[in-house]
């Protein structure tokens, strides 16, 4: 199945009903950057005419493969703005919740203050092979890295390189940047020494621009403390444009 097909969402009179499929897990559920999808792409429903600009999603519990049930309600409609909420429900219990903004264009004009990436191009660089460790939903990506291999032991907690996704289907928007950005490991696993278990717990999410086929991803280590971390990650185009912009914060399970 493509992306598109996955994150397919038929929304009708606030509720939908979906099929996750099996072998797109991160540890015991779905790979967090499909809940994020399949929520904007619920969310952006109830707004046709307005472009989501900031989604914040709290992953509750481990969705898992099979059918699940998205509702939607529109907490707010105003002039430009409309905020709703959207939750995916299995088995009788929220296993995540979205609350995004979408909002009309405003004034025009385009600003990073954020200093890009020295982008290397995708060419150069040879796709990372799939390691045995790796979750269920990394065979369907594609890696190619610039910054420090996973469980190397290194001084720098940051990850940076190149994601492309082998069946992503037709569409490049906003969920599929959120596909995108969380695609990578977290930054944490730069400077540990062997896998350990974590799990996202709290996601925020802006995205600022179109995509192209290939993303360039960049990420850091914000803070870590008393088993919880923070960090910041980036989507940039190869010409230099920011795209997306993501907070996360992890548990580290053990």
């Amino acid at each position: 199945m493509t992306l598109d097909e996955i994150m397919h969402v038929p929304l009708e009179h606030g509720r939908a009903r979906v099929t996750i499929p099996d072998g797109w897990q991160q540890g015991r559920g779905l790979f967090g950057g499909l809940v994020a999808g399949l929520s904007i792409r619920a969310l952006e429903q109830v707004a046709p005419d307005r472009p989501l600009r900031s989604l914040t999603c709290e992953m509750c519990g481990p969705v898992q493969a099979g059918d699940a049930e998205l509702v939607v309600e529109v907490l707010r409609a105003g002039n430009a703005v409309t905020t709703a909420a959207a939750r995916i429900v299995q088995h009788g219990e929220v296993q995540a919740h979205a609350v995004g903004v979408l909002g009309k264009d405003r004034v025009p004009g385009t600003r990073a203050v954020v200093s890009p990436p020295a982008i290397r191009p995708w060419q150069e660089l040879a796709p990372l092979p799939l390691a045995s460790f790796a979750p269920g939903f990394a065979q369907h990506v594609e890696f190619r890295l610039t910054g420090p291999l996973p469980f190397a032991g290194g001084s720098e907690p940051r990850v940076e390189g190149w994601v492309r996704w082998k069946q992503p289907g037709t569409r490049r928007d906003a969920a599929y940047l959120a596909a995108c950005i969380d695609s990578y490991w977290p930054a944490l696993f730069s400077i540990e020494r062997a896998p350990r278990p974590m799990a996202t717990i709290a996601f925020t999410f802006q995205p600022l621009g179109i995509p192209d086929d290939d993303v360039y991803y960049r990420a850091t280590l914000a803070a870590q403390d008393d088993g919880y971390c923070v960090e910041f990650r980036e989507l940039w185009s190869a010409d230099g444009r920011l795209l997306a912009l993501n907070q996360q914060t992890f548990v580290v399970i053990k």
